[in-house]
């Protein structure tokens, strides 16, 4: 599914929140913003794959005017990547960078890394640039992926 703000429907906007909770905060412990304005943008893309019991996998692509300090070149920033615990090694996580590279490939993607599964990105062609950071308490690296013609 691929969704803007206003396309969601009320019960879609839940499930998404309950996974991107349930993983966030209850697993990973993170207590930063998790809900932000980014996710009302009207150019943000809510993306996610479902299952019998609800949202399996998600995360969105946000759309900045000028590409962001940090980002390279790339305007557009793939985030909030998240899987069910019950729906990890399934691959729907690359299933979902790979729609997004079937339909933004022809421009420059960015993400931020949580390091431990910067392998997946890097199979998917992103880069790793910069040293490593820690945000939300998580190390993290940032990548990038150059245009495709």
């Amino acid at each position: 599914m691929l969704r803007t703000w206003g396309e969601l429907s009320l019960d879609e906007f839940f499930e998404i929140a309950r996974v991107r909770t349930e993983v966030f905060f209850l697993e990973q412990r993170i207590d930063e913003e998790e809900l932000d304005e980014r996710d009302r943008e009207e150019t943000t893309e809510h993306v996610w794959i479902s299952d019998d019991r609800g949202v399996a996998a998600y995360l969105r692509v946000v759309v900045d005017e000028q590409p962001q300090e940090g980002n390279r070149d790339a305007r557009r920033l793939i985030g909030r990547v998240v899987t069910r615990a019950d729906c990890r090694g399934q691959g729907l996580a690359r299933r979902l960078i790979e729609h997004v590279i079937e339909r933004h490939g022809h421009e420059p993607l960015a993400l931020h890394s949580q390091s431990y599964i910067q392998p997946l990105y890097a199979a998917l062609g992103f880069e790793p640039y910069g040293d490593e950071y820690v945000e939300a308490g998580i190390p993290h690296v940032s990548m990038y992926r150059a245009a495709t013609a």
